[in-house]
This record gives C-alpha cells, sequence and structure tokens, in this order.
C-alpha cells in the first residue's frame, strides 16, 4: 500500500519537475539574453564616452610646466611628466595617483577623469624642502 501511494505522488512530482527546470532555463535564457544586449550596448558607450587626452608636463627647479593641466570629464588622460634636474613625484590626491619622476628621466600613466572640478597637484618628495614649491592644478570641465 505504501509503495502504490509513492507512486501516485512520484509521477505529479516529476511531470511538476519537468515544467519547472523548462520554466528555469526559459528564465535563464531570457536573463542571459538581456544581459548580453546591456552588455555590449554598455561596452559601445564606454568606447564611445572616452576621448584620449595627452598631455605632457616638464618640471625643472622645482617649477611645474605648464602649472594647469584643462580636461574633459570622462578624458581618458595620458600624462608625460620629465625633469630635467633632480627626481620629483607628480601626485593628484583627488585620482589617488603618484608617480615617481628620475633625475632626468620621465614617466608616463593614464587615468579617467571621471569627476569635474580643479585638484591639485604637487611633487611630493621629501628629500629636499623645495618640493612643495612644485605644485600645480588640474582642472576637469563639463564633457
Amino acid at each position: 500500500m505504501a509503495r502504490n501511494l509513492l507512486k501516485l505522488v512520484e509521477v505529479p512530482m516529476r511531470a511538476y519537475a519537468s515544467r519547472l527546470t523548462r520554466r528555469r532555463w526559459v528564465v535563464l535564457g531570457l536573463t542571459a539574453a538581456v544581459g548580453g544586449l546591456v552588455f555590449r550596448s554598455s561596452a559601445k558607450d564606454q568606447e564611445q564616452a572616452f576621448t584620449r587626452r595627452d598631455v605632457s608636463v616638464t618640471v625643472k627647479g622645482f617649477r611645474f610646466s605648464p602649472a594647469r593641466i584643462a580636461v574633459s570629464r570622462d578624458d581618458l588622460v595620458r600624462v608625460t611628466v620629465q625633469s630635467e634636474d633632480v627626481a620629483y613625484s607628480f601626485t593628484i590626491d583627488a585620482y589617488w595617483l603618484s608617480k615617481r619622476v628620475p633625475a632626468g628621466g620621465s614617466v608616463s600613466f593614464e587615468f579617467l577623469a571621471d569627476r569635474e572640478g580643479a585638484f591639485p597637484f604637487y611633487s611630493s618628495l621629501t628629500n629636499d624642502p623645495r618640493h612643495a614649491e612644485a605644485r600645480g592644478e588640474l582642472v576637469v570641465g563639463p564633457r
């Protein structure tokens, strides 16, 4: 009797599980399709949103030249800093950037200017008090 009762319960459960599995696959397929469309469009938007901007900065006598760098929001900024005398650093706290520039050498790096505003840059080295004079400003304007 117990076996017959199990058979009566087992058949409807299989049919229910089969329908549930089909539903899961349909939902999973729809989710993947929508996710793929969203990912493709956002990747396209990102490619189109960035404008590449190259900036060259020279530092000599504890002065950055130019002392003001102007870019637009969402620019992909490539900075090349060239030292003409001693070692310096190029630091922008708002973007968590700090690069060391060797004496007589150069360093290049990229960052995305994703926030509007005026942000100071400076040499953060402390081996000479004149490093405090090496200052400038990054201005990120509207797009």
